[in-house]
């Protein structure tokens, strides 16, 4: 017996009949849809990865102006 994956508890959870004819060994017929949700997933995985980064660069820019600032107010308390 094969053991079971963590992607194939995701596709039983969705449809169980789906996991089943995939544990057969069953070729789907929908291969153009199958191929258009991959690259639906592609797109948006690149979506999330690119807004991940942006946010991250945000936090650092913000980081860089609160240090700038907090030098320009202690310089105009030191003078």
């Amino acid at each position: 017996m094969k053991p079971i994956r963590a992607s194939e508890i995701s596709t039983f959870l969705f449809c169980n009949r789906a996991w089943w004819y995939q544990r057969k060994g069953t070729v789907s017929i929908n291969t153009e849809l199958l191929a258009e949700g991959r690259e639906l997933h592609r797109r948006h995985g690149r979506a999330v990865f690119i807004s991940g980064l942006l946010r991250t660069l945000g936090y650092i820019l913000l980081l860089i102006a609160l240090v700038i600032l907090t030098a320009y107010i202690t310089n105009l308390v030191l003078m």
